[in-house]
């Protein structure tokens, strides 16, 4: 979780830098003392055949023969730099510049890094804007030193304008002596998955453990058998209504992913699992579309259940090669089309990691490197725009971003409650999960839920179903996904919308209606509920396209009606010898002779769209206008009469 990536760069950066020390004729140093310079001499030389602590003492010991020794002093403190010992490090690279500040320019840069690492971004920010004004440095560390300056210029000002910030530990439901991590929730909240790391002595094991919400409190977590492996599995996301898990694996020293049965095609590969009566089915891999030959890991799965957000990095010799943040999308066949890498405006050249897609679909969390921040890895937040685009990243701010790594943060869906992962005091061992209040600024867009249940309106018994959510001013789909065996789904929306639902399964008429989130305050605790009875293919029986709209006394389609009526052709495409007539009905407002007229019309505007648009052949359909003679209600109130004023599609033979 803690990469200390500064720390890692400087393990490999540590001994050029040494290396780099002015070329001087021989025997010339900044010291004339002939023992100082004997004891740097040798110091340099265990320095370079790794004898540390040797090279140390004698390095000590040409500094104490002469204390103004510059080389000595800068040779020490890139030793400790390596050592992990900072402060002691800018203590010599201050010296060494104190005694002749145009020296070693580089030591300017080395100082300010070092400050950096230790969070004194005032201080770095002072040494590495000295750096930048000398004429000849290196371009690679001029562009380093530009990098580190943005942060160090950023963790100056955060550290003065702190964020509201006060981490509660989730509890013992969650948190044991072990290392918990890469938190995910559920829409409803009240269904938290995590990875836990179960180390003894020098094994370690990662596994999925999940937890259930109840009365407030997080229950003892339980692993999941059906996913779990002898392997090690991580970073899980979960689908908004928790039906779909997707989670990365990585080949062991077996050959395989944890198991024999888990194939994939590349170091690590993200598979997915479906909840089935109850248990998680067997695993599956996402797809040569999504995984590669290289390192795909950390996904998040967004709340419309089409779009999968994801880490990949290219792997090399020396690791894992600058991984960037790419998503891609579920086509109509149900499967992943070929991920695209997100832009440039939140992708850098530098590391980007724990990529989470808030069930808004509108706000995305992530850590990176590349965007200005305290230093190693910071977590920022983008919005979405109105041409669909990433816009620019903000940072999360202090105290929640300091100087090491930050990663795996997820929101709740209320926009309330961010989880992360911490191996602060007070905890329960190792890492835990806490949570913390999101200030105003942070959160997501408010949404709600929609819950409810199919169920088979014959038998009233559950069933199984696929749906649709799609908006009626846009036309745009929102959000497809699948009501479970018991017949329960749960889908997030954002309010100040208008919606059309559409259910369908094979062998039944598929429903259809509307309802309205205009004008309502999004409640999270309050969530639209739907029942949906679908009824069973049969001669004679009839259903209400309720999202087939026309102007008053017209019979032009308004544009709204027409995702409805494309889901009539579908319909009447998946059931090829099905027979069916369209019918119009009005109130008993007006004239008769006109309403029967105005019916007839309707019905036909119904029958033409879906046979010139369809193509669907014209022995099939049939249309007729009843006017006011079948009302499904009495007209004596307003709302009956609109009730009334529908249009229906009746089964005339199978």
């Amino acid at each position: 979780m803690k990469h200390f990536i500064l720390f890692l760069f400087l393990l490999l950066f540590g001994r050029l830098s040494f290396s780099q020390q002015p070329a001087l004729p021989p025997g010339t140093y900044t010291s004339t003392n002939k023992k100082a310079i004997k004891f740097y001499e040798e110091g340099k030389k265990n320095y370079e055949v790794r004898k540390d602590e040797d090279a140390e003492k004698l390095l000590n010991k040409a500094i104490q023969e002469d204390p103004n020794f510059v080389e000595a002093h800068s040779a020490l403190a890139y030793l400790l730099m390596e050592k992990r010992r900072t402060k002691e490090a800018i203590g010599h690279f201050q010296k060494a510049i104190d005694i002749n500040p145009k020296f070693f320019p580089r030591n300017y840069f080395d100082l300010g890094l070092a400050e950096l690492l230790s969070a004194d971004y005032d201080g770095a920010v002072k040494n590495l804007e000295a750096y930048l004004k000398f004429d000849r440095i290196n371009p690679a560390t001029k562009d380093q030193a530009e990098q580190y300056l943005k942060n160090a210029r950023f963790g100056s000002n955060a550290i003065k304008n702190p964020q509201p910030f006060k981490p509660v530990n989730v509890g013992p439901g969650i948190n044991t002596a072990d290392y918990e991590y890469f938190p995910a929730l559920t829409a409803d909240g009240n269904t938290f998955m995590f990875t836990r790391n179960i180390r003894a002595g020098a094994a370690q094991q990662e596994d999925f453990f999940i937890s259930k919400k109840i009365n407030g409190t997080w229950q003892t977590a339980n692993p999941i058998p059906s996913v779990n492996t002898a392997g090690n599995e991580g970073a899980p996301t979960l689908s908004a209504d928790g039906q779909f898990m997707f989670f990365a694996s990585c080949m062991e020293l077996t050959g395989d992913y944890g198991s024999p049965e888990r194939k994939g095609y590349g170091s690590c590969d993200i598979f997915y699992s479906q909840k089935q009566n109850g248990k998680w089915s067997v695993p599956v891999n996402a797809g040569q579309q999504v995984n590669t030959r290289n390192w795909e890991t950390q996904p998040s799965f967004s709340s419309d259940g089409k779009t999968l957000y994801f880490i990949r990095g290219s792997v090399t010799r020396e690791g894992i090669k600058n991984p960037d943040i790419y998503f891609a999308t579920v086509s109509e066949d149900g499967k992943f089309g070929e991920a695209v890498r997100l832009s440039d405006v939140i992708n850098t050249p530098f590391k980007e990691e724990s990529v989470f897609i808030h069930p808004d679909n509108q706000t995305l969390y992530f850590s990176s490197e590349g965007h200005p921040g305290m230093g190693g890895l910071d977590i920022f937040m983008s919005r979405r725009q109105a041409d669909g685009s990433w816009g620019k990243p903000v940072n999360l701010g202090y105290p929640l971003n300091t100087v090491t790594d930050e990663n795996s943060l997820v929101v709740d869906a209320n926009g309330k409650l961010a989880y992360f992962a911490s191996e602060r005091d007070g905890g329960y061992g190792g890492l835990d999960i806490y949570q913390f209040e999101l200030p105003e600024s942070l959160k997501p867009e408010k949404i709600t839920y929609v819950k409810g249940l199919t169920y088979n309106a014959k038998t009233k018994l559950p069933t199984d179903a696929s749906f649709e959510l799609i908006d009626l001013e846009t036309q745009q789909s929102v959000t497809k996904a699948f009501s479970n065996s018991a017949g329960e789904f749960l889908v997030t929306l954002t309010s100040n919308h208008n919606y059309l639902v559409n259910v369908s399964k094979p062998g039944f008429l598929f429903y259809s209606d509307n309802f309205s989130l205009k004008d309502k305050v999004a409640d999270y605790n309050k969530p639209y509920q739907l029942e949906i009875p679908l009824q069973p293919i049969d001669t004679g029986y009839t259903i209400e396209l309720k999202n087939v709209f026309f102007d008053v006394n017209k019979w032009e389609l308004k544009p709204e009606s027409k995702a409805e009526l494309q889901k009539v052709i579908t319909f009447l495409k998946t059931n090829p010898t099905l027979k069916i007539e369209f019918g119009g009905h009005t109130d008993n407002s007006g004239d008769k002779v006109f309403n029967k007229t105005l019916s007839t019309n309707r019905a036909k505007a119904v029958y033409d769209y879906v046979i010139q648009t369809g193509g669907i052949a014209t022995p099939r359909l049939a249309y007729k206008g009843y006017g006011d003679s079948k009302p499904k209600v009495p007209n004596d109130t307003p709302e009956n009469k609109a009730r009334n004023r529908r249009t229906e599609l009746k089964v005339l033979g199978k």
